[in-house]
């Protein structure tokens, strides 16, 4: 899948040196969480089996991003489903030398649009830290609203829910 500047692509067992390296990144421990992840073993088993890969089970997952130009990955964003959601939501994350260059915003948009057009999915959600003032900014320019706080599970802690429906909008 081609943008202006990017290739999206399934994530596979060769990227785990940079699925290891992006979850390490202290922007992502802070904002989505620690996936243990410590050795390209453990990248490699989390490729196999999180939810960020279940393109099997639903045509879609998080992808990988790279430079169209270089091949250079630079992050993830994709679809996932969650069971304690009722609709797919969006999840991005890309290394802090990419940030503010437009890169997620390309990448997202295009998602976006993959989940109203091929997936024809009626609504996309988004979860995300209230204090990620960065990744809400790109959520509100999507068109995504905030709808309320949530717990993916009864353990966790409360995220912020953001939302858009698809047939109160115009294609992007």
């Amino acid at each position: 899948m081609i943008t202006a500047r990017l290739a999206l692509r399934e994530i596979n067992q060769n990227d785990a040196p940079f699925v290891l390296a992006l979850t390490n990144e202290p922007s992502f421990i802070e904002f989505i969480g620690d996936r243990g992840l410590r050795t390209i073993a453990d990248a490699q088993r989390y490729i196999e089996t999180s939810h960020w890969t279940q393109y099997a089970t639903h045509g879609f997952g998080l992808w990988l991003v790279q430079l169209r130009d270089t091949g250079e990955p630079i992050g993830v964003c994709g679809l996932l489903k969650r069971d304690s959601l009722p609709a797919p939501d969006i999840g991005f994350a890309f290394r802090p030398p990419y940030w503010s260059q437009g890169y997620a915003f390309e990448a997202a948009s295009f998602v976006k649009a993959l989940a109203r057009d091929v997936f024809k999915a009626p609504r996309l959600l988004a979860i995300v830290e209230p204090s990620n003032a960065a990744s809400i900014r790109l959520l509100t320019k999507l068109g995504l609203a905030y709808e309320r706080m949530v717990r993916l599970s009864p353990t966790a802690s409360e995220i912020a829910l953001y939302g858009v429906s698809f047939d109160t909008i115009a294609p992007s």
